[in-house]
């Protein structure tokens, strides 16, 4: 998925994971918006706008190429009593790999130990309802099924345009990140701003600092956070102001930019009924390539070219 996407499909999918009364165990709030006293380069709106559609342009071949590998995604939540009080800390690992152009979790282990034989079963067995829900796919539904991710590309697209309408932009300054040049550029909501799409709606109510590689105009890290009060429905959920997504990029088999590290901080109420300070870790490693045209399967099938 690609980054800017990923600030707002988190911030709006945070509401069910608050229904366990879970959170995670990082602090995002070390990351502050603050201006840069040091001289940089001067860019226009126009030319970070510019700037911005390249790297959301580039955005979108990554994750074309991230269809090409498997890697580990490691996920950490807290739980808290009604007081807050932290009660337990709970992970879970997953092995995540593409499926006939599918991507599937592989649930691998808990608290970072390997699962039970039971569970592992079970995992195997999702894997095979999802090879065996493709290998009887028919003409009618793969066709229903690329267009229908044509569509949400197209949705992509989209948001970015509201993107760079949204925001007046201002270049902070030039950072090293690993070692390599970044633009910092703030972004603060547009007066004025109208959205279009559904989606859209909540960007005003959002500012965020991005950096992004001067040398391949690529997404490096993203810091997002709510300025205001978002309504998600009449009553479902309300995420409050200060709450915040950080989301960092790494460089790849010198070909590709992928997820390092996710970090979610979430004030939210749920139904005008309960607060949940939310908190989720997710970090990505073991990025691995596989051959063009193999197929990840369950254990006891063998690959196929």
């Amino acid at each position: 998925m690609q980054v800017m996407r990923i600030v707002l499909f988190l911030l709006l999918a945070l509401f069910a994971w608050t229904s366990s009364g879970q959170t995670g165990a990082p602090d995002t709030a070390s990351t502050e918006f603050k201006p840069s006293n040091q001289n940089v380069t001067t860019l226009t709106n126009d030319q970070i706008k510019e700037l911005i559609r390249r790297a959301a342009e580039n955005d979108v071949e990554n994750d074309k190429k991230q269809r090409d590998y498997t890697y580990v995604q490691r996920e950490e939540e807290h739980k808290l009593n009604r007081k807050g009080e932290l009660r337990s800390i709970e992970s879970k690992t997953y092995e995540v790999m593409m499926l006939y152009n599918e991507q599937v979790q592989r649930l691998i282990a808990k608290d970072d130990k390997p699962l039970s034989e039971k569970d592992a079963a079970k995992e195997e067995e999702k894997i095979k309802k999802v090879m065996d829900k493709r290998k009887n796919e028919t003409e009618d539904q793969r066709r229903k099924r690329l267009e229908m991710e044509e569509k949400n590309r197209e949705k992509d697209r989209q948001f970015v345009r509201e993107v760079t309408d949204a925001y007046n932009f201002h270049l902070a300054n030039i950072d090293d990140l690993e070692g390599r040049k970044t633009y910092v550029i703030d972004a603060e909501p547009r007066p004025g701003f109208e959205p279009h799409s559904k989606e859209a709606r909540i960007l005003p109510k959002f500012r965020f600092r991005v950096w992004i590689d001067q040398a391949e105009s690529q997404w490096v890290k993203l810091d997002a956070q709510c300025i205001d009060t978002v309504s998600l429905g009449w009553f479902l959920a309300r995420i409050h102001k200060g709450s915040r997504v950080v989301v960092e990029q790494t460089r790849v088999n010198e070909e590709a930019w992928l997820p390092k590290h996710v970090a979610v901080k979430v004030d939210v109420r749920l139904a005008l009924l309960k607060d949940y300070n939310v908190e989720e870790d997710v970090t990505y490693r073991d990025y691995k390539k596989f051959r063009t045209g193999t197929k990840v399967v369950p254990l006891g099938e063998v690959d196929q070219r």
